[in-house]
């Protein structure tokens, strides 16, 4: 018997995914765990593995296409089983029988979720129960009642799909963005949609699917908090004597690199234990002070820019900070996070320097009360002053910080405190680095 290959549930709050790109083709072979294809949902991009070895029999749902989870989209045919059975599946695939009939009775069923059929009489109850955040993002962007939507999802539920082709039939395009064929084109994969050799100047490239996520979330971001910034320039010349000391040592005693990230991790954890108010955030009217620091690192990818986090670092040493942070990184860039690895953080750090740039400006990231953008180390003459007041030239490793913060929730004097103490701790680094 083929083994059906399903879009799986990555996530308790996630009800449907994008497929950006197929990994094989129809009459590959594949292992069992070999990565299949590759999925885009409301929290993380993520390679999926193949439920059984055999050969890849079909592809249901083709890329570009976003459908509920658990619906089937593809199939995989024991090695040497008859190709004669590859036409049975398809005698009733899931798109064509609701299109043949009404029927006032339940859904569920007659409908899989990948049926297009719209429900006649969809259930009345709230939006928030018929539909994803997302969809309900989109609809407030372009000012849709929701009400006024089908949804072809479980229980009538709205799907991404569906208001996305509900706002294309209101603007008159041509194209319907119902069927699984016609999104086939759009975006073979995420990386390809937005690396330099995709696209040529004049071209009219869509979006991927992250890229509307980040642009949404800014948009929210932006509307949400009262946006302030506050920078300053610190002496890192003790930190990175003491990596440049260690850096082997380092690397050779625990195999994992010695990087600037878990200094800054470390003193922003330290600094966040004394001002509790930068952790927080703020529900309602009411402000909730978080027990542990669940810290966000942002990692730019080739194809957006994704947030991992490492939850309860206050409870990390050194050690446990740099591999941490390092494995979010490396599982970022190779789509293994998990949706709950995306979720919970109190605080971010961003790190523009990598990049060159002296400092950013960033945007909160929902809802933390603030975020730490760090520039680039560069080398500088500054003026020093010895224990007995005398001033000298030096040459010293510089980095600006900025402090990114909600003025609903935090004050600037506060903002300023806590960046004098992160600079305090910095400058006079006194931890032992394993």
């Amino acid at each position: 018997m083929p083994t059906d290959i399903v879009m799986p549930q990555m996530g308790e709050s996630i009800f449907e995914g994008t497929i950006t790109k197929w990994l094989k083709k129809p009459g590959d072979k594949v292992q069992r765990d070999e990565p299949l294809f590759e999925i885009s949902t409301d929290k993380v991009d993520a390679e999926i593995p193949a439920p059984a070895a055999g050969i890849l029999q079909d592809i249901k749902v083709a890329e570009g296409a976003t459908v509920q989870v658990n619906t089937v989209v593809g199939t995989i045919s024991a090695e040497g089983e008859s190709r004669a059975a590859k036409s049975a599946p398809a005698a009733g695939p899931p798109q064509t029988a609701p299109a043949t009939k009404e029927s006032s009775q339940p859904r569920s069923l007659a409908a899989p979720p990948e049926s297009k059929a719209a429900p006649q009489t969809p259930p009345v109850e709230e939006d928030h129960a018929r539909s994803s955040p997302l969809v309900r993002k989109i609809a407030r962007e372009h000012n849709v009642d929701l009400m006024s939507v089908s949804g072809t999802g479980l229980g009538g539920r709205i799907t991404k799909q569906d208001i996305t082709a509900f706002l294309e039939r209101n603007q008159a395009s041509p194209a319907a963005a119902t069927t699984h064929s016609a999104p086939a084109p759009v975006a073979k994969s995420d990386v390809a949609v937005s690396s330099a050799p995709a696209s040529v100047p004049g071209d009219l490239v869509p979006m991927t699917q992250m890229r509307k996520i980040i642009a949404q979330r800014m948009i929210e971001s932006r509307r949400t908090s009262a946006h302030v910034h506050c920078m300053f320039e610190v002496d890192l010349n003790r930190i990175v004597y003491l990596r440049n000391k260690n850096k082997s040592a380092f690397e050779k005693r625990h195999g994992a690199r010695l990087t600037f990230m878990p200094f800054l991790a470390r003193a922003v954890i330290i600094t966040l234990q004394q001002f509790p108010i930068v952790n927080a955030s703020i529900e309602g009217e009411s402000i909730r002070y978080h027990r542990h620091v669940n810290l966000g690192v942002a990692v730019a990818l080739d194809w957006g820019l994704i947030v991992p986090v490492l939850k309860n670092a206050g409870e990390l040493n050194f050690l446990g900070l740099q591999r941490g942070i390092s494995d979010l990184g490396e599982r970022a860039r190779g789509k293994k996070l998990k949706p709950e690895e995306v979720e919970g953080s109190t605080f971010t750090i961003t790190n523009p320097g990598q990049f060159g740039a002296v400092f950013g400006l960033p945007i909160i990231n929902q809802p933390n009360a603030a975020i730490l953008g760090v520039g680039g180390i560069t080398k500088s003459p500054v003026v020093v002053t010895d224990e007995d007041g005398n001033d000298s030239i030096a040459i010293r490793s510089l980095v600006h910080l900025t402090l990114g913060y909600d003025h609903r929730l935090i004050d600037g004097a506060v903002a300023d405190q806590f960046m004098a103490q992160l600079k305090k701790t910095l400058e006079n680094w006194s931890e032992e680095i394993g």
